[in-house]
């Protein structure tokens, strides 16, 4: 018998080519005969100081010489406790507590179970979450529940929990947005236990972008009304905003915060869900059952805790900022050559992430034409995965100016092939 890998978000049925990778180095994956492939999208969203960081791989291989696994339920090590000082430096002073975990998804379950925990525990009837529209948040059955409904979880629809759903704020149509925001909290009779969004950008819903101050009157309309607000920092978390957290831009101190991806420079698995004191309160207590009950086999791994003490480290240490920075100034000198292009629409940035749309007349995640961009820029040596018709870039901030530059002659030259065809 022989065992055949079944790849993520990939139709095997349509025979596409599934390039293999020997290894990678910085902003670039090779191929076992050396073929280089610019990785512009961090492999995913993951990568933030690029492939195989020196300081990142040092400290993992040291970390699995001396401890590399643990029970972390009644017991600690030396590297979370590390972990959990240094994040001190980064996150807001009212996240006092840090929950960890192992992905994305897992971060936000564990979110979603301490707002619903929170208000059990106070005896307080509050189940309901707001989400917004078009949003992402992980695909495990509550992150599922929490995202979009279509085509990516609708055969799983029969385990989807309900949830009150507030529209995009589109450009200038934000109070709309926000007056629905507010209809909900005051609803008396079925108070809100909390409110999730992807802040200033939506991922896999599009890289759709909102104003940081649209970000600060939604939180201000949840704590008006004691609503919990929950940052799913996942993929803007760690400098693809242009900030170290989105939430920095608005001025807003979520009450929980969720991060992964970038958390260990994007190497190895890592989660965190930070949160306010007043919530780890509601689950103290000499009452064993109003304990949190949530745990994973890795839960604080060791190894993976000592990649993301590598990561702080080059935080602290590395002028990471500048690196973003340049990369800003980059796309938005590319963004005025693409203004000229007649079959590109929704021009939009938001720090490292620049984003837009090829005319195509459908305009979705199902588009025809999302496979032929992916096999043009795969067989350009350029790793872009396109969500259907959108086009978005999304750098490790160690990419070189020649890479960068590569990256935006092929999308250039993708851009006119289809407008041709």
């Amino acid at each position: 018998m022989s065992i055949n890998i079944w790849h993520p978000f990939t139709q095997h049925g349509l025979g596409e080519p599934i390039p293999e990778i020997a290894r990678a180095e910085a902003a670039a994956l090779y191929q076992a005969d050396g073929t280089k492939i610019i990785d512009a999208i961090s492999s995913w969203w993951v990568q933030t100081h690029g492939h195989c960081h020196p300081r990142i791989v040092s400290a993992i291989q040291e970390q699995s010489t001396r401890l590399d696994q643990m029970i972390f339920a009644g017991w600690t090590h030396e590297p979370a406790r590390e972990l959990a000082a240094g994040l001190s430096d980064f996150l807001p002073e009212s996240l006092e507590h840090i929950f960890f975990s192992d992905s994305g998804s897992t971060a936000v379950e564990v979110a979603l179970k301490m707002a619903l925990g929170y208000w059990h525990n106070r005896r307080e009837s509050r189940q309901k979450i707001l989400v917004m529209e078009h949003s992402y948040h992980g695909d495990t059955i509550g992150a599922m529940s929490v995202g979009a409904r279509g085509v990516f979880n609708q055969a799983y629809a029969p385990l989807l929990f309900d949830v009150g759903t507030i529209g995009f704020p589109e450009a200038g149509a934000e109070q709309a947005t926000l007056d629905q925001l507010e209809t909900f909290c005051k609803d008396s009779e079925n108070p809100p236990a909390a409110l999730i969004v992807e802040p200033l950008i939506l991922g896999a819903g599009g890289m759709k972008i909102y104003g940081p101050e649209i970000l600060a009157q939604m939180a201000a309309i949840c704590r008006d009304h004691d609503v919990l607000f929950i940052a799913d920092e996942v993929m803007t978390g760690w400098g693809r905003t242009g900030t170290v957290f989105a939430c920095e831009q608005a001025g807003v101190e979520p009450d929980i915060l969720c991060m992964a991806k970038g958390l260990t420079g994007g190497v190895i698995p890592l989660a965190v869900t930070a949160a306010t004191d007043p919530i780890y309160q509601a689950h103290y207590s000499e009452n064993r059952a109003q304990m949190f009950f949530h745990s994973s086999s890795f839960t604080a791994n060791p190894i993976a805790c000592a990649a993301a003490n590598a990561n702080l480290a080059i935080w602290r240490d590395e002028p990471v900022q500048q690196r973003i920075d340049a990369i800003i100034a980059s796309h938005l000198a590319f963004s005025d050559r693409l203004k000229q292009k007649s079959n590109v629409s929704g021009l939009r940035q938001c720090g490292t992430i620049l984003a837009f749309e090829i005319d195509d007349g459908a305009g979705d995640y199902m588009s025809s034409l999302g496979p032929q961009l992916l096999a043009f820029f795969r067989d350009h040596k350029i790793l872009l995965r396109p969500l259907g018709n959108t086009i978005y870039i999304m750098p490790p901030y160690c990419i070189s100016s020649v890479e960068l530059d590569a990256v935006y002659a092929v999308i250039e030259e993708a851009i006119d092939h289809f407008r041709d065809c």
